[in-house]
């Protein structure tokens, strides 16, 4: 294993960020921490770079102590922090020289990497152009391709897409998929988008008030649930149809958010019409109806109770108008 965590804590005052998780990493993964803001994904990410020292527990990383011997951390190591880190006055080149220089990277196998590179994250052209009329999408590139300079062993990406067009947040996705297959670095990915760890990650750990609630491959997850989800949208009576629902020896999971009410049912598509007569039995006016597989979303919400909600974010929601749109 290229990172072990076993029982870590991290304290602010009153404030346990993060409460005894341990998880172990494969070399060569793409390891996702998947919650909403505050959860305490960029605390752990902190924590195993050495920027942050941990209340209780251990970990290690590349075979390192992150306590003992984060010197030796910190050289196997590449971050893209989530906040932009680049210098918009310098060259895209210039930022990469400034890195590979505080790196102590010769001058000749600087260059090499800096080629390197650009040609990774197709920048090439740009290379000579300043940061600042560099579009949000380029600057993240630049900025993972500097995270791969040292050539690290892991490289930490914290929210590496927030902020950016679906567009170009699909792009970034595939520049990670490429690098991980090119240059077999193990990856640990942080994100509120469930699409996104969805598409990316080996294995995924959802973590929630500091604590890591489930965690295994997107599909084992979403098998675990099993069925189909049928989501009715409500204007009134949600709880009374709720608790009539619970009766219901078919009905697996039932849950609501924002208007929806949620239920995992085996042959989902058999099952609707007495979903729709129970609603009408009681005098309920179901809005609309949609049935779909289990997501990683539906997972979290079986999990935690509730959605990974972000402003920015694509929620249980959001994803919900998108579908009712497509029927």
């Amino acid at each position: 294993m290229i990172i072990e965590v076993k029982k870590l804590e991290k304290e602010f005052g009153t404030l346990r960020a993060v409460n005894n998780i341990s998880f172990n990493v494969k070399e060569g993964e793409i390891f996702g921490l998947l919650g909403p803001n505050g959860a305490g994904k960029t605390t752990t990410v902190k924590m195993l770079t050495t920027l942050v020292k941990p209340t209780k527990g251990t970990a290690t990383v590349a075979g390192y102590d992150i306590i003992k011997d984060s010197n030796n951390v910190r050289k196997s190591i590449g971050i893209v922090f989530q906040d932009p880190s680049l210098d918009d006055e310098l060259t895209g080149r210039e930022n990469l020289e400034f890195h590979a220089i505080l790196y102590n990277i010769g001058k000749k196998e600087r260059k090499k990497r800096i080629q390197e590179a650009f040609k990774l994250v197709e920048l090439e052209d740009k290379a000579d152009v300043l940061v600042k009329n560099y579009s949000g999408g380029m600057k993240r590139r630049l900025e993972i391709g500097r995270g791969l300079l040292h050539e690290p062993k892991v490289l930490f990406l914290d929210e590496p897409t927030v902020g950016l067009d679906p567009q170009t947040r699909r792009h970034i996705w595939d520049y990670i998929q490429k690098l991980s297959k090119e240059k077999k670095v193990t990856l640990i990915l942080t994100t509120h988008y469930i699409e996104e760890a969805d598409y990316l990650c080996n294995r995924v750990a959802f973590i929630d008030h500091g604590k890591i609630v489930a965690l295994d491959t997107p599909k084992v997850l979403k098998d675990k649930l099993g069925g189909d989800v049928v989501s009715l949208q409500i204007n009134s009576g949600i709880e009374r149809l709720k608790s009539e629902f619970r009766k219901k020896k078919y009905v697996k999971t039932i849950s609501n958010r924002d208007g929806f009410l949620e239920l995992t049912v085996d042959e989902g598509e058999k099952k609707i019409p007495e979903i729709m007569a129970t609603a009408q039995k009681l005098g309920i006016e179901v809005s609309s109806v949609n049935l779909h597989k289990p997501s990683l979303e539906d997972v979290y919400i079986y999990y935690t109770g509730k959605t990974i909600r972000d402003e920015g974010g694509e929620g249980w929601k959001g994803m919900m108008r998108s579908r009712m749109r497509q029927r």
